[in-house]
């Protein structure tokens, strides 16, 4: 009877990760966000137009203020006045500390230039980078911090990507040939990531989201093969071939984020360091798991089965409703 209930738990526990991370439908309450947006003004170098939007009422009209601005710069009714300095420092919402709202802060300059940030309770600030392009590592270190947790972070709240690092990991065997799949996924898509934000190469986001979702597939499908491939015997061809394509996704993101105009190549290398490090630890935490499973009184093989057939299908709902995103979109 123990037996049979573990075996039972082992096959509940992946069907209930998919249930978690499928797409909810959304909810009856109020969602307690707000947006400040800051769009510099055509031929007013350092004025930008300030638009504040909350959606509760009461914060919305208690908030005459909603950010504090870095020193030269002066409020002017809905315009944030910089002068020749520029937007340059920290933007503070000190409310926001300790508060469950999110903000997000977007900045567009007269180049083209956009940076976007989602401000929460434990990080009510942001730094607006002013850093001369020959300023030396030391000074560069705010860049070099922020692009590393952004990178981090995407890796492990961008759950297309994330399911295909641990597919990966479940698929490939031993420790050399695991090193070198994940070297050969890394190399990819740093050449994608980087032509794509230098814009040597541009592809449309919705077939490149529908190919990122069906990588996965591919790779659940590898996992549960009962026969050789190409996959199991040089997992590095592979795991190139999609490194390519995930790092078109990376880009999308990167360039929603917005780089620093002067330190784009500082930018995008550690970003790029932030989701290794992020792969890194999804990588040894299956491991992990895969080592404490093999130590339970169930047959691992069928955990693993049950992982795989969950994510499977999460990226086969995910694969249709992109295929379906990119034939009828208006970008095709």
């Amino acid at each position: 009877m123990t037996r049979l209930c573990l075996h039972r738990l082992a096959w509940s526990l992946p069907l209930s990760l998919a249930v978690f991370m499928a797409p909810a439908p959304a909810g009856g309450h109020e969602l307690n966000s707000a947006s400040l947006s800051l769009t510099e003004v055509e031929g007013h170098e350092g004025r930008f137009l300030l638009h504040w939007e909350a959606s509760s009422s009461a914060l919305r009209s208690e908030l005459a203020k909603p950010a504090v601005f870095p020193p030269p710069c002066k409020l002017d009714g809905a315009f944030l006045d910089c002068g020749d300095a520029g937007l340059v420092g920290t933007i503070e919402l000190p409310w926001l500390e300790g508060a469950e709202t999110n903000v997000m802060v977007v900045i567009e300059w007269r180049n083209g230039s956009r940076l976007l940030r989602v401000l929460t309770g434990s990080d009510p600030s942001l730094v607006v980078y002013g850093i001369p392009a020959s300023a030396g590592l030391l000074a560069l270190r705010p860049i070099v911090v922020d692009y590393t947790r952004l990178g981090v972070e995407h890796i492990l709240t961008g759950f297309d990507h994330l399911l295909f690092v641990i597919a990966l990991t479940l698929l490939v065997r031993g420790g050399r040939k695991l090193i070198g799949a994940v070297t050969a996924f890394t190399v990819a898509h740093s050449l994608t990531l980087a032509c794509a934000v230098f814009g040597w190469l541009t592809l449309p986001a919705p077939p490149v989201e529908a190919a990122i979702a069906l990588s996965i597939v591919m790779v659940c499908g590898e996992c549960i093969r009962p026969t050789d491939s190409l996959a199991r015997r040089a997992p590095w061809v592979v795991t190139f071939a999609f490194g390519l394509l995930h790092g078109l996704g990376f880009a999308s993101s990167l360039l929603d984020i917005g780089l620093p105009e002067k330190h784009v190549p500082t930018a995008l290398l550690f970003f790029n360091v932030g989701v290794e490090v992020g792969q890194l630890g999804v990588i040894a935490l299956v491991v992990a798991l895969r080592l404490f499973a093999e130590r339970l009184p169930v047959q691992p093989a069928t955990v693993r089965r049950g992982l795989v057939y969950a994510m499977g299908g999460m990226a086969g709902y995910w694969s249709i409703e992109r295929i379906v995103a990119a034939l009828t979109g208006p970008s095709l």
